[in-house]
């Protein structure tokens, strides 16, 4: 996929390798959730965290703004799966139009996937559609499984 990286997003990764050593992909400035969100090349997320998150804090404090930080991906499974992170993403499936449906393990995980105020689901949106040009549609729980509640919604509207 084609991204564009503007001036001040060049400043932000720049700030980053000064600062971390450790090296950017792209940079997302979100100003909605006043945030920028960097993706990390793959293996340089500890020396991108620093130890005990001493980096981001410091980054935080340089830039101002809250700092989030996503692991590259070969695949739009790994990819969204390190976006989602900590909640347990089983599969991604590609629907028409360039859609995506995912589906966690649990009914618990569906609210990691959202985040407060619906942060983490738009981080997904933007992160998605500029790496690999396709939306999220969908978040479902994986069908089958054994640990997650029932759902009786439907014996609800019988009554």
């Amino acid at each position: 996929m084609n991204r564009t990286i503007g001036f001040k997003e060049r400043r932000y990764i720049e700030e980053l390798r000064i600062l971390t050593k450790a090296t950017a992909i792209d940079c997302v400035i979100d100003e909605r959730f006043d945030r920028v969100v960097y993706v990390i090349r793959k293996g340089d997320m500890g020396l991108a965290i620093g130890k005990r998150g001493e980096n981001i804090k410091r980054l935080q404090s340089v830039l101002g703004k809250r700092v989030e930080m996503v692991e590259a991906g070969e695949t739009i499974l790994e990819f969204v799966q390190n976006i989602f992170r900590p909640a347990h993403i089983t599969k991604v499936e590609e629907q028409e139009g360039g859609h995506i449906d995912i589906f966690v393990q649990k009914r618990g995980d569906l609210g990691l996937t959202i985040g407060k105020a619906g942060s983490t689901i738009e981080k997904g949106r933007a992160l998605t559609m500029r790496f690999f040009g396709c939306t999220i549609n969908d978040i479902q729980v994986e069908p089958g499984d054994e640990s997650r509640e029932e759902d009786h919604s439907d014996e609800l509207e019988e009554e």
